[in-house]
């Protein structure tokens, strides 16, 4: 029995060697990685992200005549969902009309007030007026009676036709007074009405301008389209909340899409690159197997900070070439704009190119072995370099460093 228990458990550990033996992991050597060197057209490119954006577009505006009923900033209460479709007409959006409700009720006070006081000022000036010419008709009457009396005193002593004289001027400059007296309570009447009705105009005027603001707070497409929200400066949409001013009071737009743009910024250290009608590819994110070729139309002068990003950037559009019933604004773009094309060159991978000192070399296959090749490198993009001296087409570069780099013989240019 104890015979038996050793063999197996020799047995066993027989096993267990043999299956480590085979299993255990040696560490071998790195495979050798190898690529030709490419001959052509070399590309400097910018590569940025961007958003898509009609190059023209119709405004839906709001009110236009906020500003003449004192009102700057209104803030939309409705909007339509971006990307309807509507008609000539059709309702795209309604503004807040607390503040205005509450204006127009305050005016409308203010309207019965000024009528009730034309109407005071009417009744007064009109019973103001009857008096004076009942009090001049009397006074009249007066004079003409004092010159009856002065007529019929001819006869009666000097002393009784002096006192009839004196009389008769006295009631005939009463009269003349009285005259005058009325013409300028007529004219101050006249100035007070009008006073009064110039206030009570204008109330009206302000009254009617603000119930036709009122009607505008219904906003309606001024044609058809696809309603696209605007964004503000920061990148915000303006949707259900947003305030719009009476400098600004763009709700949405209604963009052409025969020519889309892609807009997009371009971080300050690639701007110096970036040029007017540099060409340009671009790749909507929601169709990545379509490709649309595209020109730099417009680079900004004056950089800017924008939301989460540390560095300055500087807006730059690109207009697409192709038109595509599939492309609409705020979608996301890839662009690359091709900055500079080197003609007809030899190119290598980064991964190739070493450095020892002021010394730059590659390392080349030659003759079924691996040898450091010195180069002299020229421009670079994202993935390769530029080589002016030191390889031929047909030679191949090693991507990994083989073993022993030191002990490879060195070619010097």
């Amino acid at each position: 029995m104890k015979n038996k228990k050793w063999i197996i458990t020799s047995l066993a550990a027989v096993v267990l060697l043999g299956l480590w033996y085979f299993l255990r992991s040696e560490p071998g050597a790195l495979e050798a990685i190898k690529v030709p060197v490419k001959h052509g057209d070399f590309e400097i490119s910018v590569f940025t992200s961007g958003e898509l954006e009609a190059k023209s577009s119709e405004n839906i505006q709001g009110p236009s005549g906020l500003r003449t009923v004192g009102i700057w900033n209104v803030q939309i209460a409705e909007l339509i969902p971006e990307g309807t479709v509507v008609e000539e007409g059709d309702w795209v959006a309604t503004l807040d009309r607390t503040e205005i409700s509450n204006r127009l009720k305050d005016m409308e006070t203010e309207l019965e007030k000024l009528e009730t006081s034309f109407t005071q000022t009417m009744l007064d000036t009109t019973l103001e007026l009857r008096n004076a010419r009942d009090e001049l008709i009397n006074l009249q009457f007066n004079f003409e009676e004092a010159k009856v009396n002065l007529e019929q005193s001819q006869y009666e002593p000097p002393s009784a036709i002096r006192q009839a004289e004196i009389n008769m001027e006295k009631a005939k400059r009463a009269y003349e007074q009285a005259q005058n007296n009325y013409e300028l309570r007529l004219r101050q009447a006249k100035a007070k009405m009008q006073e009064v009705t110039a206030s009570l105009n204008q109330i009206k005027r302000r009254h009617e301008n603000m119930l036709a603001v009122l009607d505008d707070f219904e906003i309606r497409a001024p044609k058809s389209g696809m309603v696209i929200y605007r964004r503000t400066w920061d990148g915000n949409k303006v949707t259900v909340g947003s305030q719009i001013s009476t400098w600004d009071n763009v709700v949405a737009t209604l963009p052409d899409f025969s020519v889309m743009m892609s807009r997009t910024f371009v971080n300050e250290v690639d701007i110096s690159k970036v040029r007017l009608n540099q060409p340009a590819e671009v790749v909507v994110d929601a169709f990545p197997d379509k490709r649309f070729t595209g020109v730099v139309t417009e680079v900004a002068n004056i950089g800017e900070q924008r939301p989460n990003q540390d560095a300055r950037v500087f807006e730059v559009k690109v207009r697409i070439n192709e038109a595509d019933t599939i492309l609409r604004p705020a979608m996301t773009t890839k662009n690359t704009i091709i900055t500079h094309v080197e003609e007809d060159v030899l190119y290598v991978p980064i991964e190739a190119i070493h450095t020892a000192g002021e010394t730059t070399f590659v390392f080349k296959q030659l003759q079924n072995r691996p040898v450091r090749q010195q180069v002299i490198a020229g421009m670079r993009n994202e993935n390769q370099v530029v080589i002016k001296e030191g390889l031929d087409e047909d030679d191949e570069v090693y991507l990994t460093v083989p073993s022993n780099p030191e002990d490879l013989r060195f070619i010097e240019l």
